[in-house]
């Protein structure tokens, strides 16, 4: 068991300090006393284990909106066990001086809530401004979405005539194709029958030779023929004195 004692300067006096040391040291099972002191410090005896007089040196460092330790001197030695339990001391007549001064720190607490209300209005306002503002700017980037949407539209009318169109064309393309497979096919039957007509020719032209051949030989036989007896005339006019 240890006793420390400690002198805390600051704002310390008249805001709650010693009500807060005394649930501090009460919660952790120590021992002793918390007192204002005349020069504005207050003085802390608090006996118990180390480890938790440890803890207690810690937490009684308390700085929020009402109360600021500033400074913490502390001493430590044998516990004295002089206390029954933690309590603290007070002066004669500090109960009416305590009530001054928190009604004193409660219209503080209400002006500071006033002025976080009135800055919170204007934070608010603020911020439903940008909201509007953002509000503005997502319509005008809507307006600007349906444009954008109208001319896709008027892009995609156009592409669709332009298929159209196209199909159109391939359809014509493949009339004009229809019609150059028929003319194809008519040439070709005009080729077979030409190519018929050239084998006729072929086969007429042979007749002709043949019947040629055949005309020579028989115009050569009579040419002998001929020859023979024109010999057997001139044979007989020799004979007849003739010629």
């Amino acid at each position: 068991m240890e006793k420390l004692t400690a002198i805390v300067s600051g704002k310390v006096q008249q805001v709650g300090y010693r009500a807060r040391i005394v649930d501090m040291a009460n919660a952790l099972g120590l021992k002793g006393m918390v007192e204002n002191q005349k020069d504005g410090t207050v003085k802390i005896v608090a006996e118990g284990d180390d480890e938790k007089l440890k803890w207690f040196e810690s937490a009684i460092d308390i700085k929020n909106t009402l109360i600021f330790v500033s400074a913490i001197s502390k001493e430590y030695s044998p516990a004295s066990n002089e206390f029954s339990n933690f309590g603290k001391l007070v002066f004669k007549g500090e109960t009416d001086s305590r009530l001054d001064t928190a009604a004193f720190y409660l219209k503080e607490i209400v002006s500071a809530i006033n002025n976080l209300n009135d800055n919170l209005g204007n934070k608010m306002d603020k911020m439903l401004d940008k909201q509007d503002q953002m509000l503005d700017k997502q319509d005008q980037m809507l307006d600007k979405q349906d444009q954008m949407l109208d001319k896709q539209d008027q892009m995609l009318d156009k592409q669709d005539q332009m298929l159209d169109k196209q199909d159109q064309m391939l359809n014509k393309q493949d009339q004009m194709l229809d019609k150059q497979d028929q003319m194809l096919n008519k040439q070709d039957q005009m080729i077979d029958r030409q190519d018929q007509m050239l084998d006729k020719q072929d086969e007429l032209h042979a007749e002709v030779k043949d019947i040629n051949k055949k005309f020579d030989r028989l115009l050569d036989d009579d040419i002998l023929q001929l020859k023979g007896d024109m010999a057997e005339v001139k044979a007989a006019l020799r004979a007849k004195g003739i010629i």
